[in-house]
This record gives structure tokens, C-alpha cells and sequence, in this order.
């Protein structure tokens, strides 16, 4: 009896073609997942199922739009047919977003919205549906710290993520009866491509003045949380928002002592 924690489970992750996600579908492979590399760039997601298939595991790589209700139909339909079934579904496709409120158009707004928060409702109800009819399955969507406190520029991108903590909730409350079970995680700052390219030092130092760690967090470390909620261990973990932020959230007024 294989000791891998996802042997045989089949794990869609979107927005696995580089950073958090990518990082997620890898550990789910390596823990015997048969993973779909769901992304809007076709290229990055093949790139990451070859990197996985080289590595003697399975996945395929699914060109999807997660705002758009067709792909992501097209994509449970596609899993289907290779795998027969879905176990796991990690809700990790997003965009990045900072502008002042002042300045934020409509047509930005509802893009933000659509893909960070109407890609997550529209993945998760796809799925849920799979699963009700299975028996079961786990859930876990990738929320935000800027969903849970006022940020700079973070207006949509945090509406969005707010959106994705509340809509967390109201899933596991209505999907537990069908052993569906929906939990989120907010990264605090985390060391991706996307990070990288606009976290000048001027955010970092913000972040790092709030920081009690005083680091950024890495992908693997997301992922290890995303792991654990949705596997076995997590069985009477239902409804919660797990911040991996190096105690952002936690954190008052910082004095260094030393």
C-alpha cells in the first residue's frame, strides 16, 4: 500500500503554470497525485505537466480561462474523460492588481473581479457538482491577506479575496453534506515571478515593517499548506482560512528589542 498522501487522486490546480501554483501541482505529484496543469498559457502549462511527466509522474496540461464558464466546463469535462474522476481541486488561478481607488476604472474592476473571484465560483460549482455525484472531495481555494485587511491599492484585488474568504464558508456549510470539504488559505508575501516583477523597496520595506519574520514566504511553503488541507489529515478541517503570511495577521505594533 503506497504511503503517498494523494496516490491515485486526481488534483486539478489552476494557475499552475508558474509560482504557487506550479509549486502546489508539483508536491501533489511527487505525492502520487494525477495532476491537470490548468492554466491560461497554454505553453507554461505544458511545460510544468512535461517537468512532472520526466519526473515519473502523471499529469496533462488544460488550456483554460477560469473567468470564462465554457473553458472551465470544458475543463472538468476534459478531466473526465482522461481520469474518470476528480478528488481534489485547488482554486490558485488569479491576477495581480495595485492601483489607487481613485483611479481604478470599471473595466478593471470587472476583470479583477471576474478572474480572482468569479473563476474561483465558477471552478468550484463545476467541480462540486463532480464530486456531490462521486461521493465526495476537498476543495481549497487560494484567497489573500489584502482580503482580510485595508492595503494600498489593493481595492479590487481585495474585494476579490474577501469575496473568495466569504465564499469559502457559505461552500462548506452547503457542500458538507455531500463530503465536500472547502477550505482557503491567504498567503502573506510570497517570493513568485509576479512578486518579483513588481514588489519594488518600497513594498518590500512596507511589508517588512508588519512582518514579525521579516521575510517573504517561498511557493513551497504555500503549497505545503494547500497539501495538508487537502488530504486526509485535514478530516474535521471544514470552512477555515489558514494564513501562511509570517504572522501578518497577527501582528500589532512591532518594537524591536534587539
Amino acid at each position: 500500500m503506497s504511503n503517498e498522501r494523494f496516490h491515485g487522486k486526481v488534483a486539478i490546480i489552476t494557475g499552475a503554470g508558474q509560482g504557487i501554483g506550479r509549486e502546489i501541482a508539483m508536491a501533489m505529484a511527487r505525492e502520487g497525485a494525477l495532476v491537470v496543469i490548468a492554466e491560461r498559457n497554454k505553453e507554461k502549462a505544458d511545460q510544468v505537466a512535461a517537468e512532472i511527466v520526466s519526473t515519473a509522474g502523471t499529469a496533462i496540461a488544460a488550456q483554460v480561462d477560469v473567468s470564462d464558464a465554457d473553458q472551465v466546463e470544458e475543463l472538468v469535462r476534459q478531466t473526465l474523460e482522461v481520469f474518470g474522476r476528480i478528488d481534489v481541486l485547488v482554486n490558485n488561478a488569479g491576477i495581480g492588481h495595485v492601483k489607487p481607488f481613485l483611479s481604478i476604472n470599471l473595466e478593471e474592476w470587472n476583470h479583477v473581479l471576474a478572474v480572482n473571484l468569479t473563476g474561483q465560483f465558477l471552478c468550484a460549482q463545476a467541480v462540486a457538482r463532480v464530486m456531490a455525484i462521486q461521493g465526495g472531495g476537498r476543495i481549497v481555494n487560494i484567497a489573500s491577506i489584502s482580503g482580510e485587511r485595508g492595503g494600498s491599492g489593493r481595492a479590487a484585488y481585495g474585494a476579490a479575496k474577501a469575496g473568495v474568504i466569504l465564499l469559502t464558508k457559505v461552500m462548506a456549510v452547503e457542500l458538507a453534506g455531500d463530503n465536500i470539504f472547502v477550505n482557503a488559505i491567504s498567503p502573506g508575501p510570497t517570493e513568485t515571478e509576479q512578486v518579483s516583477e513588481c514588489h519594488g523597496d518600497a513594498t518590500r520595506a512596507a511589508y517588512f515593517a508588519l512582518l514579525p519574520m521579516k521575510r517573504y514566504g517561498s511557493p513551497s511553503e504555500i503549497a505545503n499548506a494547500a497539501l495538508f488541507l487537502a488530504s486526509q489529515e485535514a478530516s474535521f478541517v471544514n470552512g477555515h482560512v489558514l494564513n501562511v503570511d509570517g504572522g501578518f495577521g497577527a501582528a500589532g505594533l512591532i518594537i524591536e528589542s534587539r
